[in-house]
């Protein structure tokens, strides 16, 4: 229904929130085909690495990104610091394959988080512990365990340099860890330094910690630790903070010449999907090889910043709220003791009936344009009278309910269709009907 779960003082931004922006760029943005061009495509490495070196956007303007996310309505945003291609983003000091050595001669990652920090936006970094050019990360340390120490300390040093290097970091998102496990990369140890470099520092669960290597394999890592789960193209509540990383393109993270984005609708359907599932969700991005985001994104992403400008409240700093079977419409959310009702579409019907609500009842707003709504409560029914039969709201149209205390429901509401107990089922059908095959009729 909503989350019971205790959240750390540090990390109480992040349920707040609710949505971030995930930017995959890189080198890769070169190939127009996605992020992991380098693997899928077998490309030649050292042609690979000429390409990287020569990489220079001369649009890169993180301002600029920095003052859409904020337009957009995202609250935080994570940047792709180093991909599995192992070009990095920032001045590095364990190699030369970065963009400060490189053709550019600039810090991205500095660039990126001082303008987002400028415009009050949470910082976070993604990291991702393989490096697809270096075999040692792949034979692991029973091979050559001096190579294998080496691969270790520039694992170390480079997270070292992100966490020390950049003021406060609140965000750190670990990607890539097959075939590793944890105890391979000594993940736990290099955690408890992080801590120590950020203390408030949220870090993702991708650690390695699964002895299961089908575990390890999806989505980059296990899920047994860290301070936030991240499920990939999929919304997956887990019973702790969360967070929905979803693509905007079909499929790929970074960018891809010609793919498909995305409609606006799908794409606030998951983010409402997430937040009535007490979860956040972290829309991404691909600019171009130049540093341009794409206008089709940017469109969509605007889109959405406009309807959160009229009903963030139902979204930013929500407890979740999938409370009552009222799914065929759309999304709930709650927050104090305010129950927000998201259509996903608008039925043109006058009267609408919300089961299962055992809270009593204030009042209820058509939200947008604030007309008061007539309502009356028949048992756990509530009852909405006067209902427009067409709204202007082009996405989704939201109604808040204020209720007399938190919102509550009944079992019917804690348990749902193909889960719960299925003798209510059965005392359901037996009180209203009897058992025969046959229609009573």
């Amino acid at each position: 229904m909503y989350f019971n779960y205790e959240v750390p003082e540090e990390f109480k931004w992040f349920p707040e929130s609710r949505y971030g922006l995930f930017i995959h760029w890189g080198p890769y943005a070169l190939t127009g085909r996605g992020e992991q061009a380098l693997f899928r495509d077998h490309m030649n490495q050292r042609e690979y690495e000429k390409m990287a070196c020569g990489w220079n956007p001369q649009n890169y303007d993180p301002r600029e990104w920095a003052a859409f996310c904020r337009e957009a309505g995202f609250k935080y945003a994570c940047l792709t610091t180093r991909h599995h291609d192992g070009y990095c983003l920032w001045d590095c000091k364990v190699t030369d394959y970065t963009s400060m050595r490189q053709a550019p001669h600039r810090d991205f990652v500095r660039e990126y988080v001082e303008a987002f920090r400028e415009a009050g936006l949470k910082i976070g970094l993604y990291y991702s512990w393989c490096d697809w050019r270096i075999p040692a990360y792949y034979e692991g340390p029973g091979k050559d365990q001096e190579k294998w120490d080496e691969m270790q300390q520039y694992i170390w040093k480079q997270v070292e340099e992100l966490c020390t290097g950049y003021g406060k970091i609140d965000y750190f998102f670990f990607d890539g860890v097959w075939p590793r496990n944890a105890e391979d990369l000594k993940s736990r140890s290099l955690v408890e330094k992080m801590r120590q470099w950020q203390p408030s520092i949220m870090i993702n669960n991708r650690l390695g910690f699964s002895t299961d290597p089908a575990q390890l394999l999806e989505h980059g890592g296990g899920n047994e630790e860290g301070d936030f789960g991240t499920p990939e193209h999929n919304v997956n509540p887990e019973g702790r903070l969360w967070e929905a990383c979803r693509v905007s393109y079909w499929r790929w993270w970074g960018y891809h010449s010609g793919e498909r984005f995305q409609e606006t609708e799908r794409l606030l359907d998951t983010l409402c999907t997430c937040a009535s599932e007490g979860g956040n969700l972290i829309l991404n991005v691909g600019p171009d090889a130049d540093g341009r985001i794409p206008e089709e994104f940017r469109r969509r992403a605007l889109e959405i910043g406009g309807w959160l400008k009229k009903y963030g409240e139902a979204v930013y700093g929500n407890d979740g709220g999938s409370m009552t079977e009222a799914l065929t419409y759309g999304f709930q959310t709650i927050k104090g003791n305010d129950l927000y009702l998201i259509f996903r579409f608008w039925d043109g019907k006058t009267k609408f009936v919300l089961p299962d609500l055992t809270s009593g009842v204030v009042s209820a707003e058509l939200m947008g344009t604030g007309e008061k709504l007539k309502f009356e409560k028949k048992g756990d029914d509530l009852i909405l009278y006067g209902l427009p039969e067409k709204t202007e709201e082009p996405l989704f149209p939201v109604i808040k309910i204020e209720c007399s205390t938190r919102p509550d429901t009944n079992s019917w509401g804690r348990q749902r269709l193909w889960e719960g107990d299925p003798g209510r089922v059965a005392d359901w059908a037996r009180e209203q009907r009897g058992s025969g095959l046959w229609t009573s009729i």
